[in-house]
């Protein structure tokens, strides 16, 4: 696989040179001018100072739904994709033992030990990987940590990435970040990306494709089948498969097989894997997700960690070996019947496809309503209800995503104006 011409810089880095910054609107040293008046002038003018990158990066319109949720009183809030079940205590002790044993400083960039074996443990009986000479893992920090040094290490300006549309909401911006452009699969009304969705969109310039299964935001999980084909496909145009599986603990027992979540690391070695701990054991804020693959690729971003992130937080990381021996079972089950709630609460007013994993649903506006996804969002919030316009997702704004990780009250209750604004 050709590594981009930064990844070759990082392996020389007596040879490395800083690069210049691309052309901006201004000549150079006008823009320098401008910035050395204003500085003298007592003030910066920051907008002369941000890169093209992150202007061209939205804001999040999760984190916009998440703060108008705070600011409304008693609201029903169904925007934030968070569990909302406690970290097992187990899991707690073990962060906390790591605290006290004054475990507190740096680890190895590619992660602890411990967590890295129980990590090959659980693999090896879920999808038959064994590290080796052609495969290597890596602790991130989150699963989206390990996304972004992912592109980092393979895209470079120009180079395409295929992702589904719906996507999560963050994958363009990955793209952008890398210097890359994101290409949509359409996969509307079922939202099953499939080969034969994916194959006419790839050119010369196609260097990555990106799944997550179980997905967000409309809880779809590919089957065997599918995913076998998109190896097929991938490894037929020499393209990297990213596998997102954030949620793979969260796949609902009509969708497992074997009574596991479906995963194309059953049928190839050569691909990116990506999990996490924290939506699946409740801690989020730990930031932690590791990153499996062929030990080349992991190589290279382990590097780029080393400069980025260091490390995961170690504390944490002792406490996620804990993680592998947490039952979920009783938690999947009320989820599945959160589920089973909203199919029941809006049969008749709207379409929708049952969540078959994570703790989403992706709901269509009827059309007879005459009102965009936004348009819903925003006259919801006069009923103190918070959901994420269909639009932070796609290209369309047709639907809205509400959240289940919420008490089964609260959701009901948003689950009425839901059905009453749709009548």
């Amino acid at each position: 696989m050709r590594w981009p011409v930064r990844m070759q810089r990082l392996q020389q880095p007596a040879q490395r040179q800083r690069q210049r910054r691309p052309p901006q609107s201004l000549p150079a040293a006008t823009r320098r001018n401008d910035m050395i008046s204003s500085h003298k002038a007592g003030k910066l003018d920051f907008d002369r100072l941000f890169s093209a990158r992150a202007k061209s990066i939205d804001a999040s319109g999760i984190r916009r739904a998440f703060d108008l949720g705070v600011s409304i009183v008693d609201s029903i809030n169904l925007s934030i994709g968070q569990p909302d079940f406690p970290v097992d205590g187990r899991v707690k002790q073990a962060a906390i033992r790591a605290i006290e044993e004054d475990r507190n400083g740096y680890s190895l960039t590619q992660g602890l030990p411990e967590l890295r074996a129980a990590i090959w443990k659980h693999l090896q009986s879920d999808v038959g990987w064994t590290q080796g000479d052609d495969l290597d893992s890596m602790i991130t920090c989150g699963t989206t940590g390990g996304l972004v040094i992912a592109m980092m290490a393979l895209i470079e300006a120009g180079d395409e990435v295929i992702m589904p549309d719906p996507y999560f909401v963050a994958y363009p911006q990955f793209v952008k970040v890398a210097g890359g452009t994101a290409v949509l699969c359409d996969t509307y009304p079922d939202f099953r990306m499939t080969a034969a969705r994916i194959a006419p969109l790839i050119t010369p310039r196609t260097r990555m494709v990106i799944i997550d299964s179980p997905s967000n935001p409309c809880g779809v999980v590919l089957n065997s089948a599918e995913l076998a084909a998109i190896v097929d496909l991938c490894n037929e145009h020499g393209i990297l498969l990213v596998s997102d599986e954030i949620y793979d603990a969260f796949t609902f027992p009509e969708a497992l097989e074997g009574g596991r979540c479906p995963s194309p690391a059953r049928f190839s070695t050569s691909l990116l894997m990506v999990r996490g701990f924290g939506k699946s054991y409740g801690c989020t804020g730990w930031r932690l997700g590791y990153a499996v693959g062929p030990k080349p690729l992991i190589q290279q971003m382990a590097k780029l960690q080393q400069y980025l992130y260091v490390c995961a937080p170690t504390p944490l990381q002792a406490g996620a070996a804990e993680c592998f021996n947490v039952d979920l079972s009783p938690i999947i089950a009320r989820y599945v019947k959160r589920r089973d709630m909203i199919v029941d609460a809006l049969a008749g007013v709207t379409s929708l496809v049952p969540p078959q994993g994570a703790f989403y649903t992706f709901i269509e506006i009827p059309k007879r309503l005459g009102l965009t996804g936004t348009e819903f969002a925003e006259r919801a919030v006069a009923e103190r209800l918070i959901v994420v316009p269909g639009g932070v997702f796609s290209s369309r704004d047709t639907h809205i995503r509400i959240s289940f990780a919420t008490p089964e009250t609260k959701l009901a209750e948003g689950l009425s104006v839901i059905r009453r604004m749709m009548s």
